[in-house]
C-alpha cells in the first residue's frame, strides 16, 4: 500500500557535504587519531624507558613481549570503557551505536592480548627459574604480591567477554547481562596492585608509572562524570515528571513528560535518553528509549511498545510520577545529514524516533520520503500523526504491509520482491539521499545491506537497531 501526501518536485542540490558531517568527521578522525597514538605511546614509553635493553636472551624477549602485550592490551580495556563511558564528543562524533560497536570490537583483542600476557610472563619466568610452567603459575600465586588479584581480573575479563558473545547475551535478560557486564571495572581495578608492586616497570618516579596512573584516573573520572555526576545533575534540574500516558495501539502507548529548563539538554529528534521511573516496580530498570515527537523547553515524548514486563508496565504508570534520564545520545539526527533530500524508513516502535526526525528535518517539499514497513496496516503506530507531517512537509508517505518473503533476506513484503522492488525503485534519486534506518535489528540490516547494493555510500546511511 502507498499513500502519496505531497507532490514530488525537482530542487536545485545544494552541496552534497554539509559542514556538520565535515566537522563531525575532522572530530572522529581527531578521536581516532588519539586512540591509536595511545597504543604506540605505551609502547614507546616502555622501550624508552629501559624496555629494549631487557631483551637479551630467549627468556627476557618471551618476557619483554609479555609486558608489551599486557600494555597494549590494558589499554585497549581503557580504550574501551572510555567508549562506553558516554563522553559527548565520542557520541557526537560516532554516536551510540557506532561507539558500542567500536567497544565490543576490541573486547576479544583486549582479552586474547591479556591472556597472551599471562601466558608470555608464566614461560619467560619458568625459563629463567628454571621449572615447569604449571610450577611457575605456583610460584606467582604464593610469592609475588598481588599475583591472587590479577588472576581475579582475568577471570573476570574473561566471564565479561563471554557473556558479550551475542549467541550467549541473547539467553540473559539485559539487567542480568549488565550487572555482568560491570565486572570489566572491577577486572580493571584489581589488576592495578599488581603492576604497581611486582617487577621495576612501574617503580616509584617512573615514567611509565605517572603516566598510567594519569590513564587509570582520567578514565575513571570521566567514568564517574558521564556516567553518574551529569545525569543526577541533569535529572535534579529537570525535576522530569510523567504528564499523561496515550494509548497509541495495542500494546503501545506515548508518555508525556514535563520539566523545567529541558532546553539544557540540547536535545535534538531522533535521540534517545535511557529513562528510570521511579515506581516500586519499575524505579531498578533502566529503558533506552527514542523521542517520539520534537524535544520542546518544558516537555519530552517517548513511544513505548509492550514487549516485556517492564514496558507493558509503563502504559500503566501514573501521572506526577518522578523520572531520571541518562542522555540524549545517539546520531540519528538532522546533525548527522551529508545531503538535501532525506528518506525514513521504520518498522514496528522504530517509528518513534523517525517520527520526532520528520518534525524537524530539513527539507523543502518534494525533498522527503517516509516508508512504514508492516506485517498489516493495522501494525502501523503513529500513521496519523506521520500522515499530518507529510503533507505539512510536502514529504511522500509509503506504507509497505505484507508478510515477508520465506525466499530470501529482503526487508520487503513478499509481492515487493516477486515484483524485482527494490529500495533503489522506490526512491528517486535515492543516491542523492541521506537514508534513516530504525527496526529490529535482522530487519535493519537487511535495509542497510539493499541501501548500500543500491550505490548509497557508508556516510549516506545511518540507523539505529532497537535492540540491546
Amino acid at each position: 500500500m502507498s499513500l502519496d501526501t505531497g507532490p514530488t518536485q525537482r530542487h536545485t542540490l545544494v552541496p552534497r557535504i554539509h559542514p556538520n558531517y565535515r566537522r563531525r568527521m575532522r572530530l572522529a578522525d581527531g578521536l581516532q587519531i588519539i586512540a591509536v597514538v595511545s597504543v604506540a605511546l605505551v609502547i614507546a614509553i616502555f622501550l624508552a624507558d629501559g624496555g629494549a635493553a631487557r631483551i637479551g636472551t630467549p627468556a627476557d624477549a618471551i618476557t619483554s613481549l609479555g609486558v608489551v602485550t599486557g600494555l597494549v592490551g590494558t589499554d585497549l580495556l581503557l580504550l574501551m570503557m572510555l567508549l562506553a563511558a558516554r563522553l559527548p564528543s565520542i557520541d557526537r562524533a560516532f554516536g551510540h551505536d557506532s561507539a558500542m560497536a567500536l567497544h565490543q570490537s576490541l573486547g576479544k583483542p583486549a582479552l586474547y592480548l591479556i591472556l597472551g600476557h599471562g601466558v608470555l610472563l608464566t614461560i619467560g619466568y619458568a625459563m629463567v627459574q628454571p621449572v615447569s610452567v604449571f610450577a611457575e603459575v605456583w610460584i606467582m600465586l604464593t610469592t609475588l604480591p598481588d599475583m591472587p588479584l590479577a588472576f581475579v581480573g582475568l577471570g573476570l575479563l574473561v566471564t565479561v567477554v563471554v557473556t558479550s558473545l551475542v549467541v550467549v547475551r541473547r539467553r540473559f535478560r539485559y539487567e542480568a547481562w549488565h550487572l555482568v557486564h560491570l565486572l570489566s571495572y572491577l577486572a580493571v581495578l584489581v589488576s592495578i596492585p599488581h603492576q604497581l608492586s611486582v617487577g621495576t616497570l612501574f617503580r616509584e618516579g617512573s615514567v611509565q608509572r605517572y603516566y598510567w596512573l594519569a590513564l587509570y584516573i582520567g578514565v575513571a573520572g570521566s567514568i564517574v562524570l558521564f556516567r553518574f555526576i551529569v545525569p543526577i545533575v541533569r535529572s535534579l534540574r529537570s525535576r522530569l515528571s510523567v504528564t499523561g500516558v496515550d494509548p497509541v495501539a495495542r500494546g503501545v502507548v506515548s508518555i508525556r513528560l514535563s520539566g523545567r529548563q529541558l532546553s539544557r539538554l540540547k536535545a535534538r529528534s531522533g535521540q534517545f535518553f535511557i529513562w528510570r521511573f521511579w515506581t516500586p516496580k519499575l524505579w531498578w530498570q533502566a529503558h533506552p528509549f527514542s523521542l517520539s515527537a520534537a524535544p520542546t523547553g518544558n516537555a519530552l515524548r517517548i513511544t513505548v511498545r509492550g514487549l516485556g514486563d517492564a514496558s507493558t508496565a509503563l502504559s500503566a504508570l501514573p501521572k506526577g510520577t518522578r523520572v531520571s534520564f541518562e542522555g540524549p545520545y545517539g546520531l540519528f539526527t538532522d546533525f548527522a545529514r551529508t545531503s538535501p533530500r532525506i528518506v525514513l524508513i521504520a518498522a514496528g516502535i522504530g517509528v518513534a524516533p523517525i517520527r520526532s526526525l520528520l518534525e524537524t528535518a530539513t527539507f523543502t517539499p518534494g525533498q522527503a520520503t517516509v516508508i512504514l514497513r508492516a506485517g498489516t496496516v493495522d501494525d502501523t503506530y503513529l500513521v496519523d500523526e506521520l500522515a499530518d507531517l507529510c503533507r505539512a512537509r510536502g514529504a511522500e508517505l509509503r506504507i509497505l504491509a505484507g508478510k515477508r518473503s520465506p525466499i530470501g533476506n529482503s526487508w520487503l513484503p513478499a509481492d515487493a520482491v516477486r515484483a524485482g522492488i527494490t529500495l533503489g525503485t522506490l526512491v528517486p534519486r535515492l543516491r542523492e539521499a541521506d537514508v534513516y534506518i530504525c527496526g529490529p535489528r535482522r530487519w535493519t540490516d537487511e535495509v542497510v545491506r539493499d541501501a548500500r547494493s543500491a550505490g548509497l555510500p557508508t556516510r549516506q546511511i545511518h540507523f539505529e537497531r532497537f535492540d540491546w
